[in-house]
């Protein structure tokens, strides 16, 4: 590619070229390779959370291209290969619906759990989110290649609003409702990159998601968007 004097752009304009640069040099280098179907499916992971960014992905369409680890509420349409609930009252519906029973479900240690069978225990506690919880659980596995969807972080209308794909849903709050503070869903989740620096991660985003600088500067973390996502593993 040739270069580009960044001095006629903004900090914000240089900052999305950039990103479409880097995002071009990785499809010249998938084409090189035959395209990531030649990458056998436990390189590949995906971390799926549940900002409302992820919604034009069909989930379903994943599971052949590799292990897909989940969170809460995504159960009720969707079965990942490892669920992670960390909150008490999303895993006693998990667990009233039966889903553990045939499924792995992860969560952290907890009394109101204590005559519930089957469920996978964080030993010890991880005390994080879901989320980032989640992407923690993918990273021990050690692959290669994780890709993170629905990790959103900031709130719709400008951050002002509740950003939840299951908003609107029984322990869930309202579309209504103002924004959940995100900082500690950062922070967990710069932790897992910045200490695993092996591991190549890909935030997948909508073109007007929110991108955060703290998760920019990280060699081994790429932000892609939702349509380049699809192209590089023919998704409908």
């Amino acid at each position: 590619m040739a270069k580009i004097d960044k001095s006629f752009y903004t900090k914000e304009e240089w900052h999305k070229i950039r990103q479409e640069r880097r995002n071009q040099k990785r499809f010249e280098s998938l084409a090189k390779t035959n395209n990531i179907e030649n990458i056998s499916s436990n390189e590949i992971a995906f971390v799926i959370g549940n900002g409302t960014s992820r919604l034009p992905i069909d989930l379903e369409q994943l599971k052949s291209k590799g292990n897909v680890y989940a969170c809460n509420a995504v159960y009720r349409n969707f079965r990942p290969d490892y669920l992670i609930a960390v909150d008490v009252k999303m895993v006693l519906e998990i667990n009233k619906a039966g889903f553990q029973h045939s499924n792995q479900v992860w969560t952290n240690p907890n009394r109101s759990f204590q005559r519930i069978k089957n469920l996978n225990y964080f030993n010890p506690s991880k005390g994080w989110s879901s989320g980032p919880t989640a992407l923690w659980l993918a990273t021990q596995h050690q692959y290669k290649n994780i890709y993170i969807l629905g990790f959103d972080f900031k709130g719709s209308k400008d951050g002002q609003l509740l950003n939840n794909v299951y908003a609107d849903t029984s322990n869930y709050k309202k579309s209504t409702d103002s924004a959940t503070f995100f900082g500690n869903w950062m922070r967990q989740t710069i932790n897992v990159i910045k200490e695993n620096k092996d591991i190549e991660y890909k935030r997948v985003i909508a073109p007007d998601n929110y991108s955060p600088e703290e998760l920019n500067k990280f060699n081994n973390l790429e932000t892609i968007f939702i349509e380049d996502f699809q192209k590089i593993f023919n998704l409908s």
